[in-house]
Parts: structure tokens; sequence; C-alpha cells
């Protein structure tokens, strides 16, 4: 086993270099016989230019927007079709030397949806529990054939003889939340900047391949459209995508301005614009603090964006995307409700979906069963909602090692650290998470955690600016109520605190701010944690005119 995988990884290597050197090397140089090219129930993957075309009712092949880490997935399980594939094997084979294994599932997905469109006879990718993948499609013999002249624009084959086509549906609408990353422009006067753009350019695409359901073109296609008029509605039907990104990059002296638009292909209506500045001091980490921000900020939108299409017979990832849609919404009672609700439902059409099962996970916290936990991100969720912070945090560390723009996991990482003891890791994490997404429904949370942690090392000013911001943010949040009426005990103001300290028992659903005796049985951490709430929080409380028992 350990020889074929070398084998296998040896060729995938072979087939990355040869790629590049394609990329870079003369565009008048003459292409190569292909014998790279297999032909499979109504698909064209020529593997040596890394793309998959479906065949139409016409015989004439359209490309599929799939990622490049999704198609070498394909290549590996085609080589060994019919056989079993292990998630190890497709790790060494395709990605050596990178721990990705949650990755894994996300492409296997992706490919699904590509391949499985239209299809009443069962999926091309079987998933065997716990033990790996097997492809089960018919495959022809790779075959050796010249290759047609090529469009930089769609890459469709303009001259060629197909094959007779399967009959096969296709749908005509572009997959959901697919979307291509135009080259950012430059448009400074310096043309040797114009590395800047592409990187950026680069680092969105592979930010947003991470994310999930997200069908994002390679990066080879979009360079194709670089220094060509622009027609949104054109690229979308040529790519069948839904959403294109474009961008541009300004630079003068140390200052660098990045503008970045989200427009919809369909109807070329802009959906999202943002403009980032910052100092070249730290050329790379500017760049990604930049492709990060942007990257949260699409995913957003873009959920948001495929929320609104509504369907009258929903599929699962319809309502998956719905529920991902609420929690856009500042939480409230209602808002879960509904998100259960989704959730629910999506479940009920697809009892094996992973993503679903997280998602309500997160939403159930402890109530959900230990079986729909079948992520790090939401059994740090059900840890942390379980007051089992110390084993929650491996949890979160291993998201962000999956994926480093995922802001729930830097708050929940950060409460973790708090509620463990090591308060000074705390700010950092969830100043991370606001850096990242500056607009997030979830702000006041993150705020008022910011605030406990300046008030648990007696830095009560600090913490009143923090606890106001998080009021200011979700003033109906009875939590931040509680903590600004202690700030201020502390501080001396008595009037203030006692108002706020009413607010809350206002606001609150039940009667923990009746006593700290009763509140006492709504908190839990560290001794080291308890001993710091006691001495501020529950002292500033007691002040304020909260009463014992």
């Amino acid at each position: 086993m350990q020889k074929i995988a070398k084998i296998n990884q040896i060729r995938y290597l072979s087939a990355a270099i040869e790629r590049l050197v394609r990329r870079t090397g003369s565009e008048n140089m003459e292409e190569p016989a292909g014998t790279e090219v297999v032909r499979f129930s109504g698909f064209r993957f020529d593997r040596r230019r890394g793309v998959l075309s479906r065949q139409n009712e016409d015989g004439e092949f359209f490309p599929v927007p799939v990622g490049s880490r999704a198609l070498d997935i394909l290549g590996l399980l085609i080589d060994r079709h019919g056989e079993l594939v292990s998630r190890d094997e497709i790790l060494n084979t395709v990605w050596p030397g990178v721990v990705e294994g949650a990755n894994v599932t996300v492409q296997i997905s992706a490919l699904r949806r590509a391949l499985d469109e239209g299809r009443s006879n069962g999926t091309l990718i079987q998933t065997i529990p716990g033990r790996g993948y097997r492809f089960v499609g018919a495959v022809a013999q790779p075959i050796s054939e010249a290759q047609p002249r090529i469009s930089p624009v769609d890459e469709r084959p303009l001259a060629t003889t197909p094959l007779p086509p399967e009959p096969i549906s296709r749908s005509s609408r572009a997959p959901r939340l697919s979307i291509v990353v135009l080259p950012f422009v430059n448009l400074g006067t310096d043309t040797d900047q114009q590395y800047f753009g592409d990187a950026i350019t680069d680092d969105i695409t592979t930010d947003l391949s991470r994310l999930a359901d997200m069908v994002v073109i390679s990066r080879n296609t979009a360079f194709t459209y670089r220094n060509k008029p622009i027609d949104t509605k054109q690229i979308g039907r040529e790519l069948s995508v839904r959403y294109v990104l474009e961008g541009s990059v300004r630079r003068s002296g140390n200052q660098v301005r990045v503008n970045a638009q989200l427009v919809d292909a369909e109807t070329d209506t802009h959906l999202w614009a943002e403009r980032f500045e910052g100092d070249t001091a730290d050329l790379f980490a500017l760049q990604d603090e930049i492709t990060a921000r942007i990257a949260v900020a699409l995913n957003l939108e873009l959920i948001g964006a495929e929320a609104a299409r509504r369907s009258e017979h929903p599929d699962a990832l319809d309502l998956l995307l719905r529920a991902r849609a609420t929690a856009i919404r500042p939480a409230t009672p209602e808002i879960r409700a509904e998100r259960i609700a989704i959730l629910e439902r999506a479940l009920a059409i697809d009892p094996g979906s992973i993503e679903a099962q997280s998602w309500l996970a997160n939403a159930l916290g402890g109530r959900v069963a230990a079986n729909m936990t079948e992520t790090p991100e939401a059994r740090g969720q059900l840890l942390r909602a379980q007051g089992r912070f110390a084993e929650a945090i491996p949890e979160y560390e291993t998201v962000l090692a999956l994926d480093r723009n995922w802001v729930n996991a830097y708050f929940g990482l950060g409460q973790s650290k708090l509620h463990t003891g090591a308060i000074e890791e705390t700010i950092p994490l969830v100043e991370r998470a606001i850096r990242l997404s500056p607009r997030d429904p979830e702000l006041g949370v993150w705020f008022n955690e910011i605030g406990v942690a300046h008030l648990l090392q007696s830095n009560t000013e600090g913490s009143i600016t923090w606890f106001q911001r998080a009021r200011n943010a979700i003033p109906a949040h009875s939590k931040f109520r509680s903590y600004l009426a202690a700030a201020y005990a502390l501080r001396g103001e008595g009037e203030r605190a006692a108002a706020e300290l009413a607010e809350a028992r206002r606001l609150s659903p039940d009667n923990r701010y009746s006593s700290l005796a009763r509140l006492r049985t709504v908190y839990y951490g560290s001794p080291k944690h308890n001993a710091l709430r006691e001495a501020t929080y529950f002292a500033g409380l007691r002040k304020a005119g909260m009463p014992e028992e």
C-alpha cells in the first residue's frame, strides 16, 4: 500500500510541476499531444490542464467549476477506480506533508455535487464509513488525443469530434456558492507591483476554497481574464458561476489600498464592496490580514445571498444555507428557534449531512447527542457549552489549523483560555476575531469577553470601555448589563451600577440576578478563574446591591 501511495505521490507531484512549467512558459509554445484525458459518465477530465468538463445534449463539453484540490482527489480515485482508497492515502498522495483530514470530506462533497447533478442512479463516489472512498463510475481507458485549440476565455474546445453524448440531465443554473476570483488590477504606475495583486488573488482563492460548500474556479482559469474587459454576466455563463469577485490594488510609498467588489453574475448587481488600507512595513502580514478579512466577509455575504434565493422545493443544502444565514442576524430566542427548526428539516432530508449535524450541534449546545459531533468545531462548541473548557481548547486549535479564518473558533478558544485561567491569552484571540469580522452580529459578545478579561485582571477602567461597547452593540443582553453594573460599582459609581443591575434583572429570562447564590449556579470554571470572579465580578455586584441569598 505504501509503495502504491509513493508512486501516486510522484505522479501527482510531476503533474503539478508540469502544470507550473506550462503556466510560466511561452504562450507560443506548441501544446504537446495529451495522454492524460479520461472519459467517464458524460465527463471529460483533462488531467494535464486540470479541467473537468461535462458533455451536454449536443455533444459539446463545458467546464465544471471544481477546485484544484478536488480534482487532485478525483485523479487519484480514477486511477484506483473500483478500489477502496483510504483518507490517509488521499492525504499522503495528494497533499504530502499537510494534515488536513477534515478538508478531504469538503472536497469529496464538492466532487459529488459536480458529478452527481442530474443523476438518478446513485453517486459516482461511494463512501465506505470509517474506511474511505471508492470511485464506481465506468472509466474509459486514458486516450491520446491531439489537444484541441482552447479558448482562453471559457476553455471550451473549438474544434473536436465529440463522442456520442450520454443521456444526462444538466441544470442550466450555476452551482450554489460558486465563485471566480478575478485577478486584482494594479492601479499604480509601477507595473512591477502587480505581484502583490496576484498574491492577493491567489490567497483569496485558497481561503475561499476552504469554506464549506464553496465552489471556486481555479486560479489558472481565472487568470485567463487578466487585462480583458469585464462582463460579469458573460463570465458567469462561461464559467457557470453565480458570483464574481473583482478588485484593485494601489500602492503609494509605504501605503497600500485594496478595493474588492462582489458581483452577482446573473444580474450584474453589486452585493458587497469594501476598501482595505495598510502599511507595507510588513508586507506579508498585511497581505494575510487583507485576504483573511475579505474571505470572512465574503463567507457572510455569499451565505446571505444564497439564502435569499428561495426555492419552492428546497433540498438539504438550501435549508442549510438558510440556517447559516440566520447566524448573520443578531441572536434572539426566536432566531435560535428558527435556526434549529430549519436544521432539523435539513437533517430529515439528508440524515447523513455532517455539516447539518455540526450546525445543529452548535445550536443545541449541551442538549445535542454525542453522535452529532463529527467535526472539531462542533466538539469544541459542545465541550465549551458543558463547561469542559480544557478539553475544548485542542478542538478549537484543530479548527484553526484547518482554517485560519474561522472567527468563531478564535472566540471559542479565547473564552476557553479565560475559563482555564490563561486570561492573558484571551484578549489577542478575541481581538483577532474582531479584526477578521468587524461587522459580525456577535460583536457584542466578543466585546464583553474582552471586558471580562480586563475585569478579572483588575483593570476596571479598561473593562468598562468594553462592557459599554458590548451593551451598545446588543442592548437587550442582560449579561452585559450585569458586568457593567459590577464594574461601575467597583469604580464607585453606585447609581449607575444600580441602574444597570435593575436593567439586567428586567432583561433576564430567569431570576439569576436575584442573588449572588443564585448567580453562582450558572457559572463554572477553573479554581483560578472562580477566585478571580469572586474578587471582581461578584464583589462589584455585591456593592451594586445584589444580596447574598
